[in-house]
């Protein structure tokens, strides 16, 4: 069952298409990884996909129901989540209020929010920073609440925009370890990510944008020995690395 469908979506501003007829769908439980280069349109697609803009055509079905325009915050609610690649905590509060914030979504009860977060905050390898101000947090740490605030908002749909940018490979393992147990709840997850080794690892299907349009779609071992993929993202460094 498709937990999730784009529709021949396009976006433009200014009249500058970002996105072009781009159609894809996600089936529960599904790992979907999202490559190309900058400037694609992953980003937007993931904009579009969860509200924080409108696409200018083309039509967003969230589990069987079209949510096309629909409030980000109310998406949200729905467990349609995401996470951005600019991390903008509340910088003064805490680790876990920045957490509980976020749980307040499902817990109306101040106590009860702050205990689901104490819960992520743990899950997600942020204990020990759990009453220290976010902003002392360095870059794997602020990772980790990112994608600590989008589990309190309990996802049955994730998307993670580069959640991996930034972190030496000591740092990747255990972050992509718990990402992987996601899936074993039965999360679904589409994630924008550059760092090839984890695409390869995490990824049941891979789909590829390039200049705002799908290039290719399929398996991992598909996508990345595709001759089109090589030539506008990966270049043949990547084969000859792989062989």
């Amino acid at each position: 069952m498709s937990m999730l469908e784009v529709r021949d979506v396009t976006k433009s501003f200014a009249g500058l298409h970002a996105l072009r007829g781009v159609s894809l769908t996600v089936d529960e439980g599904e790992f979907l990884g999202v490559i190309g280069p900058n400037g694609a349109g992953k980003t937007t697609l993931f904009s579009t996909i969860t509200g924080q803009i409108a696409p200018t055509t083309g039509s967003i079905i969230f589990d069987g129901t079209d949510v096309t325009g629909r409030r980000s915050d109310r998406l949200a609610r729905a467990g349609l989540v995401r996470t951005f690649q600019l991390m903008r905590p509340f910088e003064s509060m805490t680790v876990l209020d920045n957490v509980a914030i976020a749980a307040h979504a499902h817990h109306r009860r101040r106590a009860d929010a702050r205990a689901a977060a104490t819960d992520v905050v743990a899950r997600v390898g942020l204990k020990q920073w759990t009453d220290s101000p976010a902003g002392v947090l360095p870059t794997a740490g602020l990772k980790r609440l990112e994608l600590a605030r989008a589990l309190a908002l309990r996802p049955r749909l994730l998307l993670l925009d580069e959640v991996l940018a930034g972190l030496v490979p000591t740092e990747r393992t255990p972050l992509m370890n718990l990402l992987r147990s996601l899936r074993d709840e039965g999360i679904t997850v589409v994630f924008i990510e550059h760092i090839m080794a984890a695409v390869m690892a995490l990824s049941d299907r891979v789909l590829v944008l390039h200049q705002g349009q799908v290039l290719a779609a399929g398996s991992p071992s598909e996508v990345t020995t595709d001759q089109r993929v090589v030539d506008a993202y990966l270049g043949e460094e990547f084969l000859i690395a792989d062989a």
